[in-house]
């Protein structure tokens, strides 16, 4: 009888060994944006140690990174919650569990020079990647100041490309996030900002979408990683932490601290009771409720996808809720 019984409780430990073994590392698909760059700080500061969470953080292009994902190569990735939608209507179940920040300047159109305002546009054409998130930050801006897409001629160009598609003269402005927009404020000299995301504040958030079946299947670890990041938050938003956490950051795209600075500065990572507020259910770019409704309508009307996502099923709010103390 002792006999069978250690033989099963070494079997039950096997099994759960095997199990863990089976689990393994949650993979993260991550890209150049200064909110998810920051996951770095996480890795390097021992963070997922601390919440006792084992993670791989997978380095891509952005467009990249969501192929990535849609392949099921990894489990979760940074997206803007434009592109979340977009990968819920196209058949990539995610639901984002986390906000990480709301573009606050880094998202710009940049127009050549001897044009200084959006309503010089008109008629003008101007370089975005059609159906993603600087395309609709095109649509609000052009809207704000009583114009649509009809005044002016579009030309699709990819954004890591806008900077040089702009210094050739082929188009009169662009629209592309950082670093790429001030590349292109750099490499033409007299451009200028015309309008940028610290003028539609909400307008792009950049969230963590995790599979439907890894929601499901390892929910206490993500809950781990949730933990994790707003320790990364919490590491930031101390100044005690600048420098190390720039030479961070800015590593990992090979420029200076003092090259960096600027793109971090047009970011607005949010501690968890602004996280909240942004959780509420209600309408406008305040609410990541709000402008994800938005962004469906968008998609839909250009055609992005045919049906509206289920914007609801598509946030889960209680990774952060569940952290308040």
């Amino acid at each position: 009888m002792k006999t069978g019984m250690k033989w099963l409780m070494s079997a039950l430990a096997l099994l759960i060994t095997a199990c863990n073994v089976q689990a393994g590392a949650l993979k993260i698909a991550y890209s150049d944006w200064p909110g998810w760059i920051a996951w770095d700080i996480a890795e390097r500061k021992g963070f997922f140690e601390k919440a006792g969470v084992d993670v791989e953080l997978k380095w891509f292009e952005y467009m990249a990174s969501m192929d990535a994902f849609a392949a099921g190569q990894v489990d979760a990735v940074c997206v803007a919650h434009a592109d979340a939608l977009v990968l819920n209507a196209t058949g990539a179940r995610n639901i984002m569990i986390l906000v990480n920040d709301y573009s606050n300047g880094n998202d710009k159109i940049v127009a050549a020079p001897g044009i200084s305002s959006v309503k010089e546009l008109k008629g003008k054409k101007i370089g975005v990647e059609l159906g993603l998130v600087s395309h609709l930050l095109l649509v609000n801006a052009l809207a704000e100041n009583g114009m649509s897409e009809a005044d002016v001629t579009l030309v699709n160009v990819p954004t890591h490309q806008t900077a040089q598609v702009l210094a050739s003269g082929d188009v009169d402005a662009i629209v592309a996030w950082q670093p790429n927009s001030g590349q292109a404020l750099k490499s033409v000299p007299g451009s200028t900002a015309v309008y940028t995301s610290a003028d539609a504040p909400g307008l792009i958030y950049d969230t963590l979408a995790v599979s439907l079946k890894s929601v499901l299947e390892r929910r206490d670890d993500w809950m781990k990683v949730a933990a994790a990041w707003y320790d990364v938050v919490a590491y930031m938003k101390d100044p005690a932490n600048k420098k190390e956490m720039l030479e961070i950051l800015s590593a990992r795209v090979s420029l200076t601290p003092e090259e960096y600075e600027p793109f971090l500065e047009g970011t607005k990572i949010l501690e968890l009771p602004e996280v909240l507020k942004v959780l509420e259910i209600k309408e406008g770019f305040g609410s990541l409720y709000g402008s994800s409704d938005v962004t469906n309508d968008f998609f839909v009307t250009n055609k992005v996808y045919e049906e509206p996502v289920n914007v609801k099923k598509s946030i889960d709010p209680s990774f952060s809720k569940q952290l308040v103390k």
